[in-house]
C-alpha cells in the first residue's frame, strides 16, 4: 500500500499561482509521498501536452509513481451529439493518462442535484450511463487503463448506485475509485460503505469531514448533504468519520493499492496534507 496526495488537496496553492503542477508533484514527495494523483482543474493535459513530459519527468525525478488521472464528465446530456462529443473528450484524456504513464484513470459519469435525483431518472439514466463507460473502459483497455467511477456529484454517490453501474456495464477494467468521505453527501455511514464497495476500488481516497445534524447551522464554510446535514471538510483522522475502523476494514480486506489523501477543508493545504498523509500511515499501522 502507498501513501500520496491528490493535486487537488493542493489547489489553494494552485489556484493563487503559488504553485504549478510540477511543483506540487516534487512538494508531495518531499513531504514523503509515494504517489501523486493528477486532478487538472485550472490547467489541462490535452490543451498542454507538454505537461505531461514535465509532470513525467518531475515524477521520474523524485520517485514517486504517478498513480491516478481524475477528470470530470456528464453523460446524461440529451442531445446526442453532445453526449457523443462527451464520450470523445474522455477518450481524449485516456490518451493523455496514457501519455503520463498511469494505468488508473477516473472519469465521472453524471451529475445531478438530489432533488432531481430520484430513482427513476436513475433508472433512465443508467443505459446511457452504462454505453459511455463500456466505450470508454473499452478503449482504455488498449493501453491495459483500468477506467472508474468514484462516489460523488450526489447523484452518484451511495455504495448501492456505483455498485449498480460497476454491475451494468460489466467491464474488468471498469471499477471505483472509492472516496471513503464522499459518503457522508448522501448520509451513508462511511464504514458501511467501504465494507460495500471495497471490493469494487481500483484506487482509495481518504478524505475526512466534520458533520452536524441539519438542525445545527455552524455558519460560514460549510455545504449541506443530500437530507440537509451539514459538512464541512477536514484533516484526515481530525474529523468525525470513524477513520480507525474505515482503515481496518480497508486492511482487513487486503486492499494492497493507492491511498490517495483528498483535502478540501478551510485550514492551509500544505500544513493540512503533511498532517493528513501523517495520520494515514498510522492509521494503517495500527488498524
Amino acid at each position: 500500500m502507498k501513501i500520496g496526495l491528490s493535486t487537488y488537496s493542493l489547489q489553494q496553492e494552485l489556484d493563487k499561482k503559488r504553485l504549478t503542477v510540477v511543483d506540487a508533484v516534487r512538494w508531495i514527495a518531499e513531504q514523503g509521498g509515494e504517489h501523486v494523483e493528477i486532478v487538472p482543474i485550472g490547467y489541462s493535459l490535452i490543451d498542454e501536452p507538454g505537461l505531461i513530459d514535465r509532470i513525467r519527468k518531475a515524477a521520474e525525478e523524485e520517485g514517486i509513481d504517478i498513480s491516478n488521472y481524475a477528470v470530470g464528465a456528464d453523460f446524461t446530456k440529451e442531445d446526442s451529439e453532445a453526449y457523443e462529443n462527451e464520450i470523445r473528450v474522455v477518450m481524449k484524456h485516456v490518451d493523455a493518462a496514457h501519455a503520463l504513464g498511469v494505468t488508473r484513470m477516473r472519469h465521472d459519469v453524471a451529475f445531478r442535484p438530489p432533488a432531481e435525483g430520484t430513482v427513476a431518472r436513475f433508472e433512465a439514466d443508467l443505459p446511457k450511463l452504462v454505453e459511455a463507460c463500456r466505450r470508454i473502459a473499452d478503449y482504455a483497455a488498449q493501453f491495459g487503463i483500468t477506467t472508474s467511477v468514484e462516489n460523488h456529484g450526489y447523484y452518484i454517490q451511495s455504495s448501492e448506485r456505483v455498485r449498480r453501474l460497476i454491475h451494468e456495464t460489466n467491464r474488468g477494467n471498469f471499477k471505483t475509485t472509492l472516496d471513503i468521505g464522499n459518503f457522508l453527501c448522501v448520509d451513508e455511514d462511511p464504514v458501511s460503505a467501504v465494507m460495500n464497495n471495497i471490493s469494487y476500488a481500483s484506487m482509495v481516497h481518504a478524505k475526512d469531514f466534520y458533520r452536524r445534524p441539519a438542525s445545527r447551522n455552524p455558519g460560514e464554510g460549510w455545504f449541506r448533504s443530500a437530507h440537509g446535514n451539514y459538512l464541512r471538510g477536514a484533516i484526515v483522522g481530525q474529523g468525525d468519520i470513524d477513520m480507525p475502523e474505515v482503515f481496518r476494514v480497508l486492511k482487513s480486506s487486503g486492499y494492497d493499492g493507492y491511498l490517495s489523501i483528498e483535502f478540501e477543508g478551510m485550514e492551509d493545504c500544505k500544513t493540512a496534507s503533511r498532517i493528513a498523509m501523517a495520520n494515514a500511515r498510522r492509521l494503517w499501522d495500527e488498524a
